[in-house]
């Protein structure tokens, strides 16, 4: 501690002790003079009053973050505010370095947040790179302390999105079952929608046939549309409020099509609709544009399954950007599914991206609430697949 400067503290205490109100430059100037000479008292108002600042620069932000971890890191260990005070400025302070393109600051920070005991950035943080094994380590442990509860399934959508991501396919589908499990009970209780039921099923649906496992695959796509056929006929008395889940799924399911997370070039943490870095999700929504006049192009040239998959890159980055906000919902993301559809209708011999595209649009409309046009949909989607798969039967038949 340097010399202490016993005006300031006396302007300090004058300022808090007096009847008006401090703005928050004053107040941040009065606990940085106080936590001088009173640390156990003034150094958790101190970090408060950093984060609590607001500056339109990140250079600002960051060194504002930054004083705050250095004060939480001396305050004492035992003391009951230091875990709040520190959790809360570490998370803001790795926040502003990721916003900054400083990954590599940002995941030591992380680091240390889960080495005191809060690991779920890091996992996010672990799959932007690429690295779904570890990250689905630490999804395991979390889940399996108490991670999961009722009102979210989101530890468990994580998990299962990080094993499948690391190419551990029946790892992923086990977790993936417990959360169709839970679903599926709390739907039959009406505690929570049918919605994310029928989105969890097709979306097992897509993760067993991407490993080969047609017939389970099937399975889930035929109970999927069992649940839709109810909720057409009988609405869902839980609808709304659950749109998060479905651009999660949605935007998973075309983790294939994007190029390979790493260290230098991360990726959405697909399997999470929050918690994506700020350098991560401004490279992802960014990439609108080129797409966009790739798009363009390969309209213009004739390229139409080329085409179909472009559209549905750009419907799903729409998706993450608009998906879960109920303003203008239908119109901002609907003619990008039946623009989908339209273009892979135009495909006679292509019934596999047709039968997506269908898929697509039906749990978007599940999404907003038209149950009878998700069943149409659906219907006919899985009536495409059986075709599919009773061809590739025949034609890897032995002849007779």
């Amino acid at each position: 501690m340097g010399t202490i400067d016993h005006d300031a503290v006396l302007r300090a205490r004058v300022l808090l002790l007096g009847s008006g109100q401090p703005g928050r430059g004053e107040l941040l100037d009065a606990y940085r003079v106080l936590t001088e000479v009173n640390p156990k008292a003034y150094a958790p108002k101190l970090v408060d009053a950093l984060l609590s600042m607001d500056s339109r620069d990140p250079a600002v932000r960051l060194a504002l973050s930054a004083e705050a971890v250095e004060v939480g890191r001396r305050i004492e260990a035992g003391s009951p505010a230091r875990e709040r005070v520190l959790s809360r400025a570490l998370t803001t302070y790795q926040w502003d370095l990721f916003a900054l393109g400083r990954r590599g600051e940002g995941r030591a920070v992380c680091e240390e947040l889960a080495e005191e005991g809060w690991s779920g950035r890091l996992a996010t943080v672990l799959a932007e790179e690429g690295r779904f094994r570890e990250a689905a380590e630490l999804n395991e442990r979390a889940a399996r302390s108490g991670g999961v509860s009722e009102q979210s399934l989101s530890p468990l959508l994580e998990w299962a999105a990080n094993l499948e991501g690391a190419g551990l396919h029946d790892a992923a589908s086990d977790v993936f079952r417990e959360l169709i499990d839970v679903a599926r009970r709390l739907a039959d209780e009406q505690r929570t929608s049918t919605a994310m039921l029928t989105w969890a099923l097709v979306h097992h649906a897509r993760m067993r046939e991407t490993a080969g496992h047609a017939e389970q695959a099937a399975a889930a796509r035929r109970e999927a549309l069992t649940v839709l056929e109810r909720l057409a006929s009988r609405g869902d008395s839980k609808s709304g409020g659950y749109r998060g889940e479905w651009v999660t799924l949605f935007v998973l399911s075309g983790r294939g099509d994007e190029p390979a997370a790493s260290a230098a070039s991360p990726m959405p943490p697909f399997g999470t609709e929050r918690g994506w870095s700020g350098d991560t999700r401004n490279a992802f929504l960014g990439a609108l544009p080129g797409l966009e006049a790739q798009a363009a192009a390969l309209r213009e040239a004739g390229r139409l399954p080329e085409l179909v998959d472009t559209q549905r890159r750009i419907g799903i980055r729409v998706a993450a950007r608009h998906g879960d906000h109920p303003y203008l919902f239908v119109e901002r993301l609907g003619p990008h599914f039946d623009d989908g559809v339209a273009l892979a209708r135009r495909l006679p011999d292509d019934p596999a991206r047709l039968a997506r595209a269908l898929t697509d649009r039906s749990m978007f409309f599940v999404a907003a609430g038209t149950y009878r046009s998700a069943y149409a949909d659906l219907a006919e989607a899985v009536t495409l697949t059986k075709v599919r798969s009773a061809g590739s039967a025949s034609r890897g038949a032995s002849p007779a």
